[in-house]
């Protein structure tokens, strides 16, 4: 399959591509802002299995004129794609009577707007031969009905917006082959964990998150289409 992980330079994103290049059958697109960190993934994918096939694209999905090439570079290095998993995000943790314009505008930014114009740019080259993959990772900070914490308005604010697109878009898209599907994870042991909640220790890596993921990636599209499924053993 041809895979396509976005915020690959850590955490759950870079787990998620080194499951995915394991096996050598799956060609996958790893796309993050740290290109250095990317070059050390594809290089860790291919010490672990010779016939992985890791492509690292550097890319800020916030930058119009960055993503406006991607589209491009993703058809020079597959004929279409099988999944596109939009897993980049990021997090303001301060008080919401100190969040400014700037604050709200980034996270929005890239969780929220940047996934909307990948989804665009790469909805063109989703497989037409075969049902194809959207996952969107959510956060329970953004189910409805979750515990909600001081200082994330924005972060969880995004994410249910996140939620919602999925749910917009699978039924929009209805009559394709193509599934929308949102995870809404809860605590993992990464770093963007840590920004949010200073010593806390979660019950699930992001490696065991992962391969939760990966799985869903690739089976559940053939079974349900704009469900927002909260996965979490825990928020802190």
């Amino acid at each position: 399959m041809n895979i396509i992980v976005t915020g690959a330079s850590r955490g759950i994103g870079y787990e998620l591509v080194k499951l995915f290049a394991a096996s050598g059958e799956n060609k996958v697109i790893a796309i993050a802002r740290n290109a250095e960190k990317l070059e050390r993934l594809q290089k860790e994918c291919e010490a672990a299995n010779p016939l992985s096939k890791v492509i690292a694209l550097p890319c800020d999905l916030s930058n119009v004129q960055e993503m406006d090439k991607l589209s491009g570079q993703v058809r020079s290095h597959v004929p279409f794609v099988d999944v596109l998993i939009n897993n980049a995000g990021a997090i303001v943790n301060k008080p919401f009577t100190e969040l400014t314009a700037a604050d709200f505008e980034y996270v929005y930014n890239v969780n929220v707007f940047a996934v909307a114009a990948l989804i665009q740019k790469v909805l063109p080259v989703m497989n037409p031969e075969q049902r194809s993959h959207i996952v969107n990772i959510s956060s329970m900070g953004g189910f409805q009905g979750s515990a909600k914490f001081a200082g994330l308005s924005a972060y969880s604010s995004s994410k249910a917006a996140l939620a919602c697109l999925t749910e917009c878009l699978a039924e929009e898209f209805r009559e394709s082959n193509i599934a929308f599907n949102c995870l809404a994870l809860g605590a993992a042991q990464t770093e963007m964990l840590s920004e949010a909640f200073p010593g806390y220790k979660a019950p699930v890596s992001a490696v065991q998150m992962a391969q939760f993921i990966a799985d869903f990636a690739l089976k559940a599209h053939q079974f349900m289409n704009g469900k927002i499924i909260p996965l979490s053993m825990s928020t802190p």
